[in-house]
């Protein structure tokens, strides 16, 4: 287990966005979400902060997963681009709301809050060189590209526009990552952490993909969702049906949820292509 931390975005954001590779996802009506290019973070490892060195060791291994030490934060897995296309489909709106992205990984379900007007957007992942390599890397590059979008509408065009890194560093920029905090660490921990604010966060939408293959996080996810969930809030979660190798699946999650009997559990989308996928609704059952 990770103890966990908080990770302020340093005054000087230049350095996170050195030698970046960039790529775009374009899905109907979202607006362009950017995000660093996977390989390209794994061959520049070497040159990136690591305490953790989970980029040496998954490059060594070639394993998206070593229990303990690294939990996929570095890939985005197909369920974050179902609930991705969900949310554009239905609609969900992020004006006002206070979003967590749990599980946070590349960020972009958060990502995609902040751009819809999200009054504040909490990222976690297990692994803090997720948060500082990737994370963080990619909630900038949004940011970035939004100012450059409004400097064009206001006719200044590209070439009058400040570069990336000075962008990075700019009055905007910093006014919009203060509307975002990031975690790293284990759930239970990262519960504790969040409790002892006075007063604890209390979460309109938390989004969650591909974190629900280990059933032994169970009594650690559930917690965090019960607890940090407003009491109208709602959870998208997304997920395959079943994680082969690993032993979880909605399933056993869903079976779970029922027990405690907390949350009412309503599947809203079923992906059939390859691995069946699913996107799912949880929100507080109505007490009498």
């Amino acid at each position: 287990l990770k103890e966990a931390k908080e990770h302020r975005p340093p005054l000087d954001c230049r350095p996170l966005l050195e030698n970046s590779v960039c790529e775009t996802l374009s899905l109907g009506t979202l607006p362009p979400l950017c995000y660093l290019n996977e390989s390209v973070l794994e061959q520049t490892a070497s040159e990136r902060p690591d305490q953790e060195k989970i980029l040496t060791q998954t490059a060594a291994s070639h394993s998206d997963l070593i229990a303990g030490v690294y939990e996929g934060g570095l890939r985005i897995w197909e369920c974050t681009f179902d609930l991705l296309g969900y949310l554009e489909s239905e609609g969900v709106t992020f004006s006002g709301k206070k979003v967590l992205d749990l599980g946070c990984g590349a960020g972009l379900l958060g990502i995609l809050a902040l751009k819809r007007g999200a009054q504040e957007v909490h990222f976690q992942d297990y692994n803090s060189t997720v948060i500082e390599a990737l994370t963080l890397p990619n909630v900038l590059l949004n940011i970035e590209e939004e100012e450059e979008e409004e400097e064009e509408e206001e006719g200044e065009g590209k070439s009058s526009s400040p570069s990336p890194k000075r962008r990075a560093t700019g009055l905007q920029t910093r006014a919009e990552l203060a509307r975002c905090r990031f975690f790293s660490g284990d759930w239970a921990s990262f519960l504790t952490l969040l409790l002892s604010s006075d007063p604890p966060p209390k979460y309109d939408m938390i989004l969650t993909s591909e974190t629900i293959y280990n059933t032994a996080s169970y009594p650690a996810l559930h917690a965090v969702l019960s607890q940090l969930l407003a009491p109208v809030g709602q959870v998208y979660l997304a997920t395959k049906a079943h994680y082969f190798g690993v032993g979880g699946g909605l399933h056993l999650f869903q079976s779970y949820v029922e027990e405690k009997n907390i949350f009412s559990v309503k599947r809203v989308k079923d992906v059939e292509q390859g691995l069946q996928r699913h996107v799912v609704l949880l929100s507080f059952k109505e007490r009498d």
